[in-house]
């Protein structure tokens, strides 16, 4: 009995029963951290460790979910367990940022009567609000986009774009709102059409777009917010003419992208001298802000000088073969001129008879400007005449994916209404990012080989003198 006694009183049994409360202290620790852990939304414990932070939300994201007032519905229509997890887990993002979203995932094998419900086919999530009765599909494939082109060239389909924020944050805009703006394009005169991309985010600001002929259609719809008349090349007719004017003097809205030459567009020019601006009816270029790769000062990066329409001043924005306005001398007393892209200052004309730079014509050069035409103390008409059509050309967006054209376009259409915001949200990559370095400046040089090599001397010479010890 003795011997026991000693056992269990000396040191190393005293040692080992102190470890094992300890031990089981940690644990019990731990399991209380993680319950808590567990009951934080997944916004606060999942950090977003992507290259293109594809399961963040953007600032325009997190203000609608914060005033969001209805409750929507977002139902994932796809079998259990083959919801890819990147989807999955950007869903959950939304419900942790706004009380008044819930995900519901619906297994269509086990309730088939769901894809008759919404018409819909699995590997779809339907987003709803009851409070309006609207409802809008996204496919999966809308999400993850995938590269179609790839597959002719290597055989296989590459992943090309994440782009769960732009349709999820639209489909909720879209559901909730009490109405929706419809943008007619004006027709008859040899326009320009939109091109799939600018349709894209026209679509995802939910701006419904269709196209009117005022000759053949007759008036102007009342349900038109904005009016469109993009890059024509016949003229309109005198009736069209006083039509578009007595439309902007009645407080609605017009938007003119004219192409570059507009000598035989008389009743256009005259139209815009209505609202005091005026087409010079030729080329402008910039030496100081062109782009270098295609060598030619007629493609270049406009100046924003005012965010009057709501435009970024800082944003990166390329046109190319465009023409430029002016100011006329006296416009009239009840019209608001906001200029807001030019070129450098170092802009120039060309020459229609030699092709060439215009002697003396140096200076800056309007290509952009806002109209408010005051009708009485609560309406006005709005103008934004933008000499640079090309902003929004599909050569151009498709080829330079790190302009800001796109968006800051639809950030002018936000412009005309005052309860409105861009929520038209661009993909996010996803290519595999490589690291490049566009140039090795100053502080590259320090960073990247200057420090890195004093760490290996210093290294070096404290082991050779430790060797020598």
């Amino acid at each position: 009995m003795n011997k026991i006694k000693k056992l269990f009183s000396n040191s190393q049994f005293q040692h080992g029963n102190y470890s094992a409360v300890l031990i089981a202290v940690v644990i019990a620790i731990a399991v209380v951290v993680n319950m808590l852990v567990r009951q934080l939304p997944g916004s606060m414990t999942n950090l977003d460790m992507s290259d293109t932070l594809i399961y963040s939300v953007g600032d325009t994201t997190k203000q609608m979910l914060a005033n969001l007032q209805k409750d929507v519905s977002v139902k994932v229509i796809a079998e259990n367990g083959t919801v890819d997890t990147r989807i999955e887990t950007f869903l959950q993002n939304y419900a942790d940022f706004s009380k008044h979203v819930t995900v519901q995932y619906i297994d269509p094998v086990l309730h088939p009567s769901v894809l008759t419900d919404y018409n819909v086919q699995k590997y779809s999530i339907v987003v709803e609000c009851s409070e309006t009765g609207r409802t809008k599909v996204i496919d999966f494939g809308d999400i993850i986009v995938y590269d179609q082109y790839s597959y002719y060239q290597t055989g296989s389909v590459k992943e090309k774009e994440f782009d769960g924020e732009g349709q999820l944050t639209s489909a909720i805009d879209y559901v909730t709102r009490d109405s929706l703006r419809k943008i007619y394009l004006l027709n008859g005169h040899d326009e320009a059409a939109f091109s799939s991309a600018v349709k894209d985010l026209t679509d995802k600001a939910n701006f419904e777009t269709a196209s009117w002929n005022i000759l053949t259609d007759g008036a102007i719809p009342e349900d038109c917010s904005l009016l469109i008349l993009y890059a024509p090349t016949k003229d309109l007719s005198d009736d069209e003419k006083t039509t578009l004017i007595n439309y902007v003097n009645s407080g609605k809205n017009l938007m003119i992208l004219p192409s570059v030459t507009m000598e035989n567009l008389e009743n256009l020019n005259s139209l815009i001298r209505e609202y005091g601006l005026e087409f010079m009816n030729t080329y402008v270029g910039d030496e100081k802000r062109y782009y270098q790769g295609m060598r030619s000062p007629y493609h270049f990066f406009p100046t924003v000088i005012s965010s009057s329409v709501n435009i970024d001043s800082d944003a990166m924005l390329f046109v190319t073969a465009v023409g430029c306005m002016r100011q006329v001398e006296q416009p009239a007393s009840d019209l608001k001129i906001e200029p807001f892209l030019t070129t450098s200052e170092q802009g120039f004309l060309l020459d229609k008879e030699t092709e060439a730079k215009k002697e003396g014509s140096e200076g800056t050069y309007l290509l952009g400007a806002a109209v408010t035409k005051t009708i009485d103390e609560n309406t006005s008409g709005k103008l934004i005449v933008l000499t640079a059509d090309t902003l929004i050309h599909e050569t151009i967006t498709s080829s330079f994916k790190n302009l800001d054209n796109l968006n800051e376009f639809t950030n002018m259409l936000t412009w005309y209404f005052d309860d409105a915001s861009n929520i038209s949200i661009p993909a996010k990559s996803l290519e595999v990012p490589y690291n490049t370095f566009v140039s090795i400046g100053g502080w590259s040089f320090l960073f990247i080989g200057v420090i890195p090599l004093a760490v290996l001397i210093s290294g070096f010479v404290v082991w050779l003198k430790r060797r020598k010890v």
